[in-house]
């Protein structure tokens, strides 16, 4: 696979059962690339330690006064500067491939499963973690896939210089060959608290970034309320932990970093002394020397790769983990469906609470629950992360659909939906009937003054259109970001849509006009809206009152307000000492009428009279 070749078709199945096996399965599928990366590596490698057998004939060459070997050493040399050119060169580039199309792939594969888990996602995972691992997590175990080839290469050119020694030079290369794995080795017992303070660095980090991100994203909200100095205390006291936590984490690895330098610097102190001890006695040449010394010398450029190799699986392992924790997730409920292949049309029933929904007709549904119309939002949308009764549209479950169908025939608005950074164009670039323009859909959500905002902050940007909208649109209000993405809920113009609280952060006059255009754009279509505004719940053509989790009652909203004292409670949102106080207030019932007197006969008559007669005198 090659870098231009990306995306991949199909990135694989990954073995998410563990890091260490989402390692391996990712090496794995870069077998060839790794390959290539060996090869090169083997080449720059074997190349930089053939320098010094270069040097070592070079200069007994000199002391034999022998013109031809100097000139054949010096064509040596040149050869192998020209390797060690292209190996690097290559490797470089082999190295680069294996990182950027494994984080490629890695990146394909949490895309995959962010769209097969849907809004499930975030429900099980944290979002500042799926952010972490798409970034910084993908970097990290692309080093490390990228650096085991060059760490394999390291070590088989330090077996093969240790093997040439003693063949060589038997005397010397026994030192070291016995030197050089102690040099290699003696950082191990120091890696598992280098990885540990490295994760605890990572972790206080990870806790500074989301303070961060929950900052930034409740900026204005505490601007209001005067609470930036509190906020920006705690973080920076998780800064200050965040640098405690690095600067140990950086002793350790400095420690570590200061042995690669001084055990090899004594073992070439070792070489040289017995060297100088072995050419006094005459058993090596200068040459020899010369030749041992620039090999050990030269052999600390491949040693430096075991330091690194151990650095990028201390700083990939949790990584490894985190990913393969996201990566193992799975949907309670299947994708595929398993019945109708025709999207259904008709009335919208949901089994668990008895809610019907006509066809082609505005319903509004309150729930004294928030939590439970997000829940009832997900289930009416097909395919909820909990496996139960399934919605049924016109009759047919929406669980024997698959995911595409569910989600063409019923399209669900979140309570805080998100706008993706782009223009204004992109954002509302998406699957559409084609029967409602983008300028329509605009104009009943009301977004006239998001429109003049959007071209206002967008430099050189005249037409509203191609404005560009920040990230997350951090920079429109709570009310504009709920209004441009309730036009793009308009513009997909799905046969069923469910908005859950579209309305929840305008002002009473703009969502006034919005329930008007809102009910006037979508006429002949049905339209579920779960809200508790008064304004909403008015212009719907029936109201569902939800109670427990169940129908309690339904009819338009001012009946309900009159008949029905726990919808009243909830729209209004009245206490329970306000609804007390509101019984008492009521007029008590008139008394039964006084039967009047029979008048047929004249006793009766007299008896009627007897009261008057008695009120005249007290009188």
């Amino acid at each position: 696979m090659q870098i231009q070749d990306l995306p991949y078709s199909d990135p694989g199945v990954p073995d998410a059962r563990s890091g260490p096996r989402l390692l391996w399965w990712l090496g794995r599928n870069q077998l060839g690339g790794q390959c290539r990366a060996l090869l090169w590596g083997m080449l720059h490698f074997a190349s930089v330690c053939a320098l010094p057998f270069c040097v070592g004939l070079a200069v007994q060459a000199a002391v034999d006064r022998s013109p031809r070997r100097l000139a054949l050493t010096g064509g040596l040399m040149l050869l192998c500067g020209t390797a060690i050119a292209v190996g690097d060169t290559f490797l470089h580039r082999a190295a680069v491939t294996n990182w950027i199309t494994a984080a490629a792939r890695l990146q394909q594969l949490l895309a995959r499963k962010a769209a097969y888990l849907g809004s499930a996602l975030t429900r099980r995972v944290a979002a500042g973690e799926v952010v972490t691992v798409s970034t910084g997590d993908v970097e990290k175990l692309g080093w490390f896939v990228e650096a085991v080839s060059r760490f394999t290469a390291a070590a088989l050119t330090v077996v093969v210089v240790c093997v040439t020694l003693l063949v060589y030079q038997p005397a010397l290369g026994v030192v070291v060959a016995v030197g050089l794995p102690v040099v290699a080795l003696a950082v191990l017992p120091l890696l598992p608290r280098a990885t540990s303070r490295a994760d605890v660095q990572r972790e206080k980090a990870g806790r500074a970034t989301e303070l961060a991100s929950d900052t930034v994203a409740g900026l204005r909200v505490l601007r209001g309320i005067g609470g930036e100095d509190l906020f920006l205390d705690r973080y920076r006291r998780a800064s200050q932990e965040v640098r405690h936590a690095a600067v140990r984490s950086a002793r350790m690895w400095s420690v570590i970093s200061a042995l690669q330098v001084l055990l090899p610097g004594l073992l070439l102190i070792v070489v040289v002394l017995r060297g100088v001890q072995l050419a006094r006695e005459g058993r090596i040449t200068v040459g020899e020397l010369v030749t041992v010394y620039s090999a050990v010398m030269i052999v600390n450029y491949p040693l430096r790769h075991f330091v690194e190799i151990a650095m990028a699986y201390s700083f990939s392992r949790p990584s490894a983990q985190r990913a393969a924790r996201v990566l193992s997730l799975e949907r309670l409920t299947d994708i595929e469906g398993s019945g109708a292949t025709e999207l259904p049309g008709g009335d919208l029933f949901d089994p668990a609470t008895g809610l019907r929904v006509p066809a082609h007709g505005f319903t509004a549904v309150v729930c004294g629950d928030p939590d439970m119309a997000g829940r009832l939002a997900d289930r009416l949308g097909g395919h909820a992360p909990e496996p139960g009764l399934s919605v049924l549209l016109g009759g047919v479950a929406l669980d024997e659909l698959s995911l595409d169908q569910a989600r063409t025939a019923v399209l669900v608005q979140d309570k805080d939906p998100v706008l993706l950074s782009g223009t204004l164009r992109e954002l509302l670039d998406v699957p559409a009937s084609g029967a409602v323009r983008a300028e329509d859909a605009l104009a009943a959500a009301q977004c006239a003054d998001v429109l003049d905002a959007l071209v206002q902050g967008s430099l050189g940007a005249s037409d509203p259109m191609d404005a560009r909208i920040t990230e997350r649109g951090r920079s429109l209000s709570g009310g504009q970001r709920q209004r441009l993405a309730l036009a793009r809920s308009l513009v997909a113009d799905p046969e069923v849509l469910v908005l859950d609280e579209p309305t929840s952060a305008v002002d009473s006059h703009t969502e006034a006009r919005i329930a008007d255009g809102l009910r006037r754009l979508r006429s002949g279509r049905t339209t579920v809206v779960l809200t508790s505004s008064p304004l909403l719940l008015d212009r719907a053509d029936e109201v569902v009152f939800l109670h427990e989790g169940e129908v309690a009652a339904a009819g338009r909203h001012r009946e309900l307000i009159g008949t029905e004292p726990r919808y009243r409670a909830v729209v209004t949102r009245e206490t329970e000492d306000e609804q007390r106080e509101a019984a008492a207030m009521e007029p008590a019932a008139p008394p039964p009428p006084q039967e009047r007197p029979d008048l047929s006969e004249g006793a009766p008559l007299l008896g009627a009279l007897e009261p008057l007669e008695e009120i005249e005198e007290s009188a």
